[in-house]
């Protein structure tokens, strides 16, 4: 389908768009009669709380059964070390996701999707599957097999069905490689976080406090961000896919989740080689240079969004959707962070919160522009538009009603 150009192409005098920045009502001219549908918005919170029980209630017969066969000692340390990766790990992800913040309450689904779902499906999968090797081979080989070969498989298609369900279902909140990694990681880290009490647990349980320690420095020491880069394989693919209109895209998540089963499979399988030292030998000369590509890959797509939203701020402004002055502080994550902490100075938390929020929305419409323009938007590209940019009028109002001159043409010092 073939997408009208830009509003802003040609932006006609205000109120043709929109409202002009200094305007009374976002709903006039080029919204007239517009509103954003309640029950849309009802939905969009009830689902994702009623998703967020069910993935949390997952977790709990996890624990139970776990504590009923290595005793409650075990599990609670078990517990206790898990959590201490968690933070970190999940902050590095968050910070990646500055330029436009994803919704917390689909973080939060991503994380409990890895630590409940994908879990239980995983374990469910792992276990029906040994049955067959079993069966067919013995319960020796059965073994091998599943950490080689079931684990990663089933394991990268459990937490990579997240990413493919939100592409489907809240298209408009993955906008390219950075979210495709930070939803990718973590669920990664959701998973590690359940998987971790599992072996921490076993290994107190049977090999004492030393292989508990033994354990804990291996999975969440040395190797806290394998899960969530074994999955961002599959998310960097699918991000790439939402912003290319090629035919062939649809191949792109298939290769990615391949890479990450690949990936997954090698670092399983490195404990088997070289009578154990292949560990290392993965470690040194896989993984980590993976690890090192992912972040150059990061701060490339960090530096591709900075571009993106400094291209278009200045057509923003021909339309009436900015004020001329606002350029300078919304074209950077340092001027967005220094004009927050001079709002919050002098005016307080609340008012800073609100310009956040209005600095996402600026954001979130340069992106949608830019994704427009590559054709990938699809047939929802009005409405979307259309909710995007009263997005941004009604944060600029919430701004604004914290203090009438939060807005205007002087700056706090």
């Amino acid at each position: 389908m073939s997408l009208p150009p830009p509003p802003f192409a040609h932006p006609p005098p205000h109120g043709g768009l929109g409202p002009p920045v200094h305007g009374t009502s976002p709903h006039h001219g080029w919204f007239s009669g517009y509103q954003p549908a309640p029950v849309r918005q009802r939905r969009r919170v009830l689902a994702p709380v009623a998703a967020l029980v069910i993935m949390a209630a997952l977790i709990l017969p996890l624990i139970g059964l776990t504590v009923l066969g290595t005793g409650p000692g075990p599990v609670a340390l078990g517990t206790f070390l898990a959590l201490l990766p968690v933070v970190p790990v999940a902050g590095v992800f968050l910070w990646i996701d500055r330029w436009e913040p994803e919704p917390g309450r689909l973080l939060l689904m991503a994380f409990f999707w890895g630590a409940g779902v994908a879990t239980v499906a995983a374990l469910l999968g792992d276990f029906l599957v040994k049955l067959v090797w079993a069966a067919i081979f013995g319960t020796a080989k059965a073994g091998t097999l599943g950490l080689v070969l079931n684990a990663p498989v089933i394991e990268e298609a459990a937490k990579g069905l997240f990413l493919l369900i939100l592409v489907a279902v809240r298209r408009r909140e993955f906008d390219g490689i950075v979210d495709g990694i930070v939803y990718a990681g973590l669920v990664g880290v959701g998973f590690a976080f359940t998987e971790n009490i599992l072996y921490l647990a076993a290994a107190f349980a049977t090999g004492g406090f030393q292989g508990g320690v033994v354990t804990f420095v291996l999975r969440c020491v040395l190797s806290p961000f394998a899960h969530p880069l074994f999955t961002a394989m599959t998310g960097l693919a699918i991000g790439v896919m939402i912003r290319s209109a090629r035919p062939g895209r649809i191949l792109l998540p298939v290769i990615g989740y391949l890479t990450a089963v690949l990936l997954h499979a090698l670092w399983n399988g490195s404990s088997l080689l070289l009578g154990g030292a292949g560990f290392f030998v993965v470690y040194v000369l896989v993984m980590v240079p993976i690890f090192v590509a992912m972040i150059i890959v990061v701060v490339w797509q960090r530096r591709r969004e900075q571009r993106i939203v400094a291209t278009h701020l200045p057509r923003f402004v021909a339309a009436g959707w900015i004020a001329p002055d606002e350029v300078r502080h919304l074209v950077s994550l340092s001027g967005r962070r220094g004009w927050r902490a001079a709002v919050k100075r002098h005016w307080g938390p609340e008012a800073a919160k609100a310009l956040r929020d209005y600095q996402t929305a600026v954001t979130e419409l340069a992106f949608f522009h830019d994704r427009w323009a590559r054709g990938t938007v699809g047939r929802e590209a009005q409405q979307w538009l259309h909710d995007l940019v009263a997005n941004v009028f009604a944060a600029r109002q919430r701004v604004l009603s914290r203090h009438p001159d939060l807005l205007a043409q002087q700056r706090p010092t």
